[in-house]
């Protein structure tokens, strides 16, 4: 899809670490300047040096840290590298969880890494609300208590409620110094915090004095970036930030360049140059048109580096709405698209056609579903069987032309945001399969995903694209079809349904399928041991394949490129740590100079 810059919600704020409008000539010793782009923003270089804030002057992986990287394991979504933890323990269901800090880990002025500076990470957590750090009474995964053992180990408590992604969670924390961000906590935070995880008026009130510190946070504003991370930012300008070597940090041997560019873009067409001229060491992927490829391909150095990406694209189904509300015109569908054609069309270089709808993209699946997997429909073009599925719905044929059970135009309207390139031709390519067999079939575009996303929640498309198999927790995989958008939501730990259009029901899926409740499935993936997940990820792909919320069109690769004329080390094709920044990869110790 094309790369989206982060918005910022807020009014941006000056940093003293701004500079003029042009970049200046750097210099670096042996280890060199490492250049590339960060993939989840543009740069904005008034915004404050701050993790927090969404449009931040931080760099993940480079100066902003978690206390642990993922892995992206397949199935495991509770695989780490080290971060500013070295180590950690849990118990078997992942009540309690102990941090081991890593014994040497320094911020950028020196000071060391504490437990404290955990502990109050975790409180500015808090002001934001979601993952394990809620004050939302009962909800699964929330953290129930904090507890510093000694400077370098602190131990995580997890609620009544549990899930099996509460170690995911802590882990993900992001890592700020108390001495800088201390002061937003105001005094007796933590005794508010604990009465906000009640219920009642005085649960409320606190609840609210909590999150009614969101924006205090996200708008602080620090003199200087203070990082525990193996680079610092040493200025930054509308053109690029520079990080400088970070001497403190824990493992500063292991960090090879002097020095990281990063590089600014205003929209895929600069990247494109970037990476045409040779001028980045390595960049996340960005949706390139064939010939534009050819050229990256061509630059002295330029490589591709291709892993698993647990996400799938697919063409959902609002079931609300008539003919969809027939699973027979939902096959019928499935089996007029050539997803091998899409693919080829939309994301020849970072897609692959999906083996069938499970719900589950293709690499995880074989590893969930093993031998299962064969024994679904792989809804391959058929045309025959196509028509048998809609005459069996009722929908009428005449002139060549398919029309609803009543005699109706059946016009079939597949809506996308404007600025997902990859969707826009992947459902541009889909209407011309519908239309050459007598479906009348056309794209609407949104002018932008937020815009696109209130659209599909207020019930207003029929059919549009939708991101799924969001892996590796399967919880978090089968939510995209049987959570919040097709109803069912988790109320103060309890379970419930929303009829379609309400609470942002746009699927509109039915409650129960032949004496199942997909929605209740999914819930117990966050409580249930490896093998009861493994049964209730079989069945859940079984009914997907069945039922056919969606079809899944392509699953995403992962597909990086690096540049080996200045550096190399690179992660290999595959390798579990491609889908982190090259900052991770530097403290993994795999970037050498060249």
């Amino acid at each position: 899809m094309k790369r989206l810059a982060a918005i910022a919600a807020l009014a941006a704020i000056a940093t003293a670490t701004a500079c003029g409008t042009t970049e200046t000539a750097d210099t670096a010793g042996t280890g060199g300047i490492y250049t590339t782009i960060d993939g989840s923003k543009q740069i904005d270089a008034t915004a404050p040096i701050n993790p927090f804030n969404p449009q931040g002057s931080t760099f993940v992986g480079y100066d902003a840290m978690a206390l642990a990287w993922p892995k992206n394991n397949l199935t495991d979504p509770n695989q780490f590298y080290p971060g500013i933890a070295r180590s950690w323990t849990t118990t078997p269901d992942q009540g309690e969880v102990v941090v081991h800090l890593q014994p040497n880990a320094r911020w950028s002025d020196g000071r060391p890494v504490t437990s404290e500076d955990i502990r109050t990470s975790i409180g500015l957590a808090y002001t934001q609300g979601g993952s394990a750090y809620t004050v939302n009474a009962g909800a699964a995964g929330a953290a129930a208590d904090i507890q510093i053992l000694d400077d370098k180990t602190i131990k995580v408590t997890q609620g009544a409620n549990h899930s099996n992604v509460f170690l995911r969670n802590v882990l993900s924390t992001v890592v700020v110094p108390a001495h800088v961000y201390g002061s937003l906590l105001p005094a007796g935070f933590w005794t508010t915090l604990e009465a906000a995880r009640g219920t009642g008026p005085a649960a409320d009130k606190a609840k609210a004095a909590i999150t009614g510190l969101a924006q205090k946070v996200i708008t602080f504003a620090p003199r200087e970036d203070v990082s525990a991370g193996p680079f610092v930012l040493e200025r930054i300008n509308p053109g690029a930030a520079l990080l400088k070597k970070n001497p403190h940090f824990y493992d500063a041997a292991r960090i090879v360049p002097d020095k990281v560019k990063v590089l600014n873009y205003t929209g895929n067409e600069q990247i494109w140059n970037y990476l045409v001229s040779g001028k980045l060491d390595s960049a996340p992927f960005t949706a390139v048109p064939a010939a534009v490829m050819a050229k990256i391909k061509e630059a002295p150095g330029n490589e591709i580096r291709k892993g698993y990406s647990p996400v799938a694209v697919s063409m959902a189904f609002n079931q609300a709405r008539k003919p969809y509300d027939n699973v027979h015109v939902r096959r019928a569908l499935a089996y007029l698209i050539d997803r091998n054609q899409v693919t080829k069309i939309a994301s020849p270089e970072a897609g692959t056609p999906a083996v069938t709808t499970t719900g589950i993209h293709g690499s995880s699946a074989k590893a969930w579903l093993g031998d299962g997997l064969a024994a679904l429909d792989p809804y391959k073009v058929d045309p025959a069987k196509a028509e048998q599925e809609l005459r069996a719905a009722g929908m009428v044929k005449k002139d060549g032309v398919w029309a609803m059970p009543d005699g109706k135009p059946w016009k079939v309207r597949i809506n996308v945001p404007a600025s997902f390139s990859d969707w826009v031709a992947a459902a541009k390519s889909i209407t011309s399969q519908l239309n050459d067999h007598g479906i009348e079939a056309s794209v609407i575009t949104s002018a932008d995903y937020v815009l696109y996303l209130d659209e599909l929640a207020a019930g207003k498309i029929d059919i549009g694209f939708w991101l799924m198999a969001l892996g590796p927790s399967p919880y978090n995989i089968y939510q995209r079809l049987y959570g919040s958008a097709n109803g069912w939501s988790l109320l103060a730990g309890q379970l419930r349904h929303s009829p379609p259009g309400k609470d942002g029901n746009w699927m509109g899926g039915p409650e129960t399928i032949g004496g199942l409740n997909p929605g209740e499935l999914t819930n117990r993936l966050n409580l249930a041991s490896p093998a009861e997940q493994k049964r209730i990820v079989g069945t859940l792909a079984r009914l997907t394949n069945q039922q056919l919320p969606v079809v899944q069109i392509y699953d995403y690769v992962n597909t990086q490129f690096v540049n080996t004329t200045r550096y190399n080390g690179w992660p290999p094709a595959g390798d579990e740590s491609l889908r982190l920044p090259a900052g991770v990869w530097m403290q993994l110790g795999m970037i050498r100079k060249k």
